[in-house]
């Protein structure tokens, strides 16, 4: 029996991503005298910006992983392509490639025969949930794959369908997670952090903004409206954080939630990090207004502190996110961002770790809080 079918059956056993499997699954075609040169596997994926992943093995050549968009799925490439055919239809499509093209060709053999194969095979690989994805194997070799050569590949379809469904739903249970409650919150829901009340403390900077006039764009707007500028609002915020270290938690209607993790001893860090991320975010706002009919403004204050992080809800709906004084305090600071008329604002923990020239606005009353804030903000 086939080593590499009796190691997929067995669920790949030594193999901790797709990238180790494809790899296993090309070298293991080869090992068994399958003249393989070329190996693409392609699994779509439930996310809202990724059509799916592809992996592209070739012979002596580093293993690729590709993340595809929706917008190759909408071109006219994609739509004329083996991978269309195969995953709608289910059913295979085999081209040798011998001499001049004939009309009826699938457009990739064009490419491939520029490169000397000489066959190609587009397999679907079928989970048991209904979904179909696309496995592809070319080669050089004179005359093409022999009848024995498709019969082992097609052999190892079904048990690598089965393993790719497994590292399917693990990728789409953490791109759900990731994309619902938040990156580093998604993995830790994953590794097992889902009772309630399973809190740990951290510190962190804590960016907290929100919408200004958002009460009169809703009395003006249709619901459709209001969400599209809410959509544009926080695609100016939430690539922003990301890109330097932060983690959105909630959006809570107009107003966005996100902290800055790190140690105490890394404030200032941290600080400078969440600055970055303000700047980018008010750039991309800036971008926006400069094309649109209708200008909208957010205002943003950062602060610092201890926040329990984690589970909180009720038995059967919960919500992972940060809590805590530091938190509230962030929310009011944000408040006084539209009575000072300034978008930014930092705490008095944050200003001396600023790195760039502030004003001092002096101190004010938060509700709820006991203590009077002193505030500050960019010049």
């Amino acid at each position: 029996m086939s080593h590499l079918f009796e190691w997929l059956v067995a669920g790949a056993p030594g193999a901790t991503s797709s990238e180790e499997v494809v790899e296993r699954l090309a070298t293991g075609l080869r090992a068994e005298g399958v003249p393989l040169d070329r190996c693409h596997v392609f699994v779509t994926t439930l996310h809202p910006t990724v059509l799916g992943r592809q992996f592209r093995w070739a012979d002596g050549a580093p293993l690729k992983s590709l993340e595809l968009t929706l917008e190759i799925q909408r071109s006219e490439a994609f739509a004329n392509s083996p991978l269309a055919s195969v995953t709608s239809q289910r059913r295979e499509v085999r081209q040798l490639i011998k001499g001049p093209l004939a009309t009826g060709d699938v457009s990739v053999v064009g490419d491939l025969a520029t490169e000397g194969f000489t066959d190609y095979l587009c397999a679907p690989i079928e989970f048991l949930s209904g979904e179909t994805h696309a496995a592809t194997f070319a080669t050089r070799a004179a005359g093409g794959f022999s009848d024995a050569h498709l019969a082992t590949i097609r052999r190892i379809l079904p048990p690598l369908a089965r393993l790719a469904e497994i590292f399917a739903l693990r990728r789409v249970a953490g791109n759900l997670l990731s994309t619902y409650v938040g990156r580093n919150a998604g993995e830790r829901v994953l590794s097992g952090r889902i009772l309630r009340g399973d809190l740990e403390s951290i510190h962190a900077v804590i960016w907290f903004s929100d919408l200004r006039g958002f009460t009169e764009l809703s009395s003006r707007s249709t619901p459709r409206a209001i969400v599209d500028v809410l959509n544009e609002l926080f695609d100016c915020q939430v690539p922003a954080i990301e890109k330097h270290g932060g983690e959105v938690l909630k959006f809570i209607g107009d107003g966005l939630l996100a902290i800055f993790p790190g140690g105490d001893d890394d404030l200032a860090a941290r600080c400078q990090d969440a600055l970055s991320a303000s700047e980018a975010a008010f750039a991309a706002l800036d971008a926006r207004n400069a094309r649109a009919s209708a200008p909208i403004h957010f205002g943003l204050a950062l602060h610092a502190g201890v926040v329990a992080y984690g589970n909180i809800g009720g038995a059967s709906r919960l919500d992972f996110t940060a809590i805590g004084p530091a938190v509230n305090i962030a929310s009011r600071l944000e408040g006084l961002t539209g009575k000072l008329g300034r978008r930014l604002v930092l705490s008095s923990l944050l200003a001396p770790h600023a790195g760039i020239p502030l004003d001092d606005l002096g101190e004010f009353e938060l509700k709820g809080v006991p203590d009077r804030a002193r505030v500050f903000s960019p010049r």
